[in-house]
């Protein structure tokens, strides 16, 4: 057997401010530090080695990749850590950096909880979830990360709450009409545990 994890980032200061982050390149806040290192704790309560990280290009997710790879005593991973644009959060495009009560004050809430949450309607000049699953995620899962999970390795995908939620989907475990009810909380890992590549469990470790 063998796992695949996923882990949103901790806290960012954009989360904390209640703002669409999409693609800007956010801080993590004291508290999301913390998040990370728990998640960190856990894998190491759970015995779980890894034999490759992938991670988002954005500072938020890297750097809670780094913070939980020091905490599981896993540090020596850092140094190859696998970067890439494909793993970034979803694009808010116009809505990036507004707060969203303020949004939702200006659109109304049915037009903010489509954008937000339709799996085909994206906001202006963003990209919606489909766009996300089908341009980015699963083709890049496909090509770099299916193989290592097929051939028995343990990886470790830290990104972010949208790139994420597309792995659900990937992985079969959520559909376009489930996932809306699908939370990937910030610094809590998500672990599948595997056979042959077929999943076995499904456990967030918090």
């Amino acid at each position: 057997m063998n796992y695949l994890v996923l882990m949103r980032h901790g806290q960012s200061e954009w989360n904390l401010a209640n703002k669409f982050t999409g693609f800007k390149d956010v801080e993590l806040t004291e508290l999301g530090i913390e998040e990370a290192k728990e998640g960190g704790r856990r894998l190491k309560e759970a015995g779980i080695k890894f034999d490759q990280v992938f991670t988002s290009t954005l500072k938020r997710a890297n750097e809670t990749a780094k913070l939980a790879l020091t905490e599981a005593g896993q540090e020596d991973l850092i140094d190859t850590m696998i970067y890439h644009d494909d793993l970034r959060e979803r694009d808010y495009g116009d809505l990036t950096g507004l707060n969203k009560d303020e949004t939702r004050e200006k659109y109304g809430d049915e037009q903010v909880h489509i954008w937000r949450r339709s799996y085909e309607v994206p906001p202006p000049g963003g990209e919606c979830l489909k766009d996300v699953v089908e341009n980015r995620v699963r083709p890049y899962y496909n090509d770099e990360i299916k193989p290592l999970v097929k051939a028995g390795k343990n990886v470790l995908m830290a990104a972010h709450g949208n790139s994420l939620r597309a792995m659900l989907i990937i992985l079969g475990v959520e559909t376009p009409e489930t996932i809306n009810d699908a939370e990937m909380e910030t610094g809590v890992p998500v672990v599948f545990e595997l056979d042959e590549g077929k999943i076995l469990s499904r456990k967030a470790f918090k």
